[in-house]
């Protein structure tokens, strides 16, 4: 069962219509903490603002204008097909990593 607080004691920032704003999205921020995520994937090697699986590059990141962004191949290859993908949240960016692990998984299962 639900209580209600009594009006006299409702102050106006108990208004049930007032939300939190969101801190404001750090691209440069979100970059390092996407790299150090990145890095902890063991099959991934970091090489500057890319990362490689087997010799062959797969992530390109960079942060810019306010968003940070990022190249993903759809299958690892000497002249791979890129996907652009443009974060600018929190969320976006923690859906980009868990594309990269999705990817991962299948790439080196599918690797011999």
């Amino acid at each position: 069962m639900a209580t209600s607080v009594p009006l006299h004691f409702r102050s106006p920032a108990m208004n049930e219509d007032v939300f939190f704003a969101l801190p404001p999205f750090k691209p440069d921020e979100a970059l390092l903490t996407l790299k150090r995520n990145l890095r902890d994937l063991r099959s991934l090697e970091a090489r500057g603002d890319s990362f490689w699986l087997q010799g062959q590059a797969v992530l390109e990141l960079s942060a810019q204008e306010g968003q940070l962004l990022a190249r993903l191949v759809k299958r690892p290859a000497r002249s791979p097909e890129w996907e652009a993908r443009h974060c600018k949240n929190a969320a976006e960016v923690r859906s980009l990593l868990d594309e990269v692990k999705r990817r991962l998984s299948r790439w080196t299962d599918e690797t011999p």
